[in-house]
């Protein structure tokens, strides 16, 4: 399972901690954070220059044909005689009882 990212703050802490010498695993215990996130902050902060959050890396995906349809649907009424469906409430000949999805 996968954790929440730290806050700028801490982030900027191991930067800083990095910055005076101080190494991972000292710095992983002062912090109570893995010595593994330790390293990757500072790796993603040489490369980026930044302990801000980054954009995802990638195009995002685009939705399936079935998940397409569910964007945009629209809702069936049922109408007040409880046994026609019809697209748009204003075509019932009774009002509406509620939306069916």
């Amino acid at each position: 399972m996968r954790s929440k990212e730290l806050f700028v703050d801490r982030r900027d802490r191991i930067v800083s901690r990095h910055r005076s010498g101080e190494g991972y695993q000292k710095m992983s215990a002062a912090l109570k954070v893995l010595k593994n996130t330790v390293a990757s902050i500072i790796l993603i902060w040489k490369k980026f220059g930044t302990t801000k959050n980054l954009p995802r890396a990638g195009h995002p995906a685009k939705l399936s044909n079935r998940g397409e349809g569910h964007s945009d649907r629209t809702p069936e009424f049922l109408c007040g005689d409880g046994k026609t469906f019809q697209k748009d409430n204003h075509h019932c000949s009774t009002p509406p009882i509620r939306p069916l999805w």
